[in-house]
């Protein structure tokens, strides 16, 4: 990995509409370390960006269901304007950037670790990072370089991935998990939250299908997820 850090402090996130998001926070990060370009956006009357940013998150251990939803869903924005975030953890997260990668979409990643070689987590998707940060996106994370990943590092994050987002995108989850605590985080900061529907009895769509019964908009086409994005085709 790249190790050339550049650091942003919460002073100066006022002066970058993407990074200004993190104000809403009553938990504001007070620095944030980057690797790769941080993208320009542009934030119209009702403060959505463009391009969008559109967080998915999901399970760890997805169905094969799961991974077709996240990559069709994704490459159906091949052409609009819009970035990827996500968390570079197994299963969704690193499904999400791999496939905005195929797609040519940006995307961005906060891992639940710093951004030095040796701690990045997890280690099977340090590739992964690296061709995130050459085609253009960025790897973003409040912990020091050498911070490795544990318990309290991944719903810490969370908050940084719901804040930054226009949307958050739900694939599949768990009854508990972490994928929830963004989904809850987003939705106290007013984000729109989208949930793909799943099968009745499989336990990664306990969580996916409560938070539909809850009021998140169902996601159940490309048209679907246009409208989370306020996007048409």
């Amino acid at each position: 990995m790249n190790s050339n850090f550049s650091v942003i402090t919460r002073k100066d996130y006022e002066s970058h509409p993407l990074l200004k998001r993190l104000l809403e926070l009553n938990d504001i990060p007070p620095q944030l370390y980057i690797v790769g370009t941080l993208p320009e956006i542009t934030l119209d009357e009702y403060g959505r960006a463009t391009p969008r940013i559109l967080t998915v998150v999901g399970s760890r251990k997805h169905t094969q269901y799961g991974k077709s939803a996240t990559e069709k869903l994704i490459a159906s924005l091949q052409d609009q304007e819009v970035i990827i975030l996500s968390g570079l953890a197994l299963g969704i997260d690193g499904l999400a950037h791999s496939s905005a990668l195929k797609n040519k979409i940006t995307t961005l990643a906060i891992p639940g670790s710093g951004l030095g070689g040796k701690v990045l987590y997890p280690s099977t998707h340090r590739g992964l990072a690296e061709e995130i940060v050459n085609a253009g996106g960025a790897l973003i994370s409040e912990l020091s370089p050498d911070t490795s990943a544990a318990l309290w590092t991944f719903p810490a994050r969370n908050r940084i991935m719901a804040a930054l987002s226009d949307a958050v995108l739900v694939v599949e989850a768990e009854e508990k998990s972490g994928t929830l605590i963004t989904a809850r985080q987003a939705l106290e900061l007013g984000r729109d939250i989208g949930a793909v529907p799943g099968e009745l009895f499989s336990p990664t769509s306990t969580g996916t299908n409560k938070l539909i019964s809850d009021g998140a908009y169902i996601i159940g086409s490309e048209d679907d997820l246009f409208a989370l994005l306020h996007l048409t085709k």
